[in-house]
């Protein structure tokens, strides 16, 4: 399709989302199985990935929550930053940010007629392009240097063009199996496929299974690589006014630092030591991104990056969070925060998308909750009466809603003022609940 007259911001969206296949739309089908499409289109607009210096980042949970924990760093140090994200939960340009703010509408509008000449002839897919896009609006801005989050998997991801500063991979879990492998070995193979040629990788979490295939792959790329959790560890920890205050020891010295960091879910310790360890090396490479610029930051990630969807609390009495966990780790660290935390009643919107194992998810979530089974509009999503059925079988019960904001009222109508009401299950359904 070519685009014969000008289009305005809303109908080059209408564009990307329905002429280009999109994986959060449609699934597997919108995989390109390796990187030729993006080299392709980077060459095409003068590889713009070249011109500025980048920390490259995968994992099956936490690259996000690690992604703009580091952006907020750098920004605090002084540097122009570039974040390139995904999914986005509410609008678009939220994948694309420099220094916490969102790229124009105008230059969206602009690339895609810039690269419309190559969309026909490349055929690239909706990710491919976005991932080109910011790559030129990087280049353009004139960053010091971007956070690149993965988009999934690594070795064949877009955005493993790139050859960073320093790699991160922030742990391995059960998720996307049926492109990345039915193996926790197979799935941290193709998440080392973003370790480079002698170029640093920080590794958050390991297991005994997935350690050799970091080593492996390190030796034979001669990148040094360091463990973060071999480096230090949370001894404690408490909540401080919606904010999450971490004490954390070293394993040689002992010494002991204390951050506060805005991001109140207790999962966020493990994302915490791997972006300390990032930093650091980082700093050893003659970044400044040293303690105090670390603890200037990481209590204000969320105003200087703009992230949102975890445990985010954005109601009282009763309290409303929003988590976009959605696989068996993630709802597992869900899991737990709701251990910690203090209600009357427990009330559960949750939506899925079909693709994911809902079975193992299900099986995790508390019985003594009243929950209201959703569904985001994406074609990917579960209808939420399959859901509910699914959900019966594991005595979990409750209504099903035809969208999120009509569960979300329901379980407002219902709830005391001190019950606790969370949404979770998929980023898409966290992305339509209204402001």
């Amino acid at each position: 399709m070519h685009l014969c007259t000008q289009m305005n911001y809303q109908e080059t969206l209408e564009y990307l989302y329905h002429t280009l296949p999109m994986f959060s739309r449609v699934g597997a089908a919108a995989i390109k199985k390796d990187i030729t499409n993006t080299v392709l289109l980077c060459e095409a607009i003068g590889n713009p990935h070249t011109k500025f210096k980048t920390v490259h980042i995968a994992g099956t949970n936490g690259k996000g929550s690690t992604s703009h924990m580091l952006a907020a760093i750098l920004q605090t140090a002084g540097y122009k930053t570039g974040l390139y994200t995904s999914p986005h939960l509410k609008d678009f340009r939220e994948r694309i940010k420099v220094n916490g703010v969102m790229c124009e509408k105008a230059f969206v509008v602009d690339f895609v007629e810039r690269i419309n000449p190559w969309i026909e002839s490349v055929q690239p897919s909706f990710f491919e392009i976005t991932v080109a896009m910011a790559f030129d609006y990087f280049a353009q801005q004139q960053v010091d240097i971007a956070i690149v989050e993965v988009g999934l998997g690594g070795r064949l991801d877009s955005t493993n063009i790139v050859i960073p500063e320093l790699s991160v991979i922030t742990n391995i879990g059960w998720d996307h199996m049926y492109l990345l492998g039915d193996t926790l070995e197979k799935i941290a193979w193709e998440k080392a496929g973003i370790i480079k040629k002698e170029i640093p990788v920080v590794v958050g979490e390991f297991i005994a299974e997935t350690r050799p295939v970091f080593d492996n792959t390190a030796t034979q790329e001669n990148a040094p690589i360091v463990y973060a959790q071999e480096k230090r560890y949370v001894s404690d920890w408490a909540y401080e006014h919606h904010q999450l205050k971490l004490e954390v020891a070293h394993r040689f010295s002992n010494e002991k630092e204390t951050y506060l960091l805005d991001l109140p879910g207790i999962y966020q310790s493990k994302n915490c030591i791997t972006v300390l360890e990032a930093a650091h090396q980082l700093y050893l490479k003659g970044w400044r991104t040293d303690t105090q610029t670390i603890k200037k930051a990481l209590p204000q990630v969320k105003k200087l990056t703009g992230l949102h969807g975890r445990w985010e609390l954005i109601h009282q009495h009763p309290a409303v969070i929003l988590d976009v966990a959605h696989n068996e780790d993630g709802i597992r660290q869900v899991v737990e925060q709701l251990e910690l935390a203090s209600y009357l009643h427990l009330h559960i919107i949750i939506g899925m998308v079909k693709d994911k194992d809902i079975d193992k998810v299900l099986s995790l979530l508390p019985k003594n909750a009243r929950y209201y089974f959703s569904q985001s509009h994406i074609p990917r999503a579960l209808d939420a009466a399959s859901l509910q059925r699914k959900a019966g079988t594991f005595g979990l019960n409750g209504d099903h809603f035809p969208d999120v904001n009509t569960a979300l009222l329901h379980a407002q109508e219902s709830a005391h003022k001190d019950d606790l009401i969370l949404i979770c299950g998929s980023v898409f359904l966290v992305g339509e609940v209204a402001d």
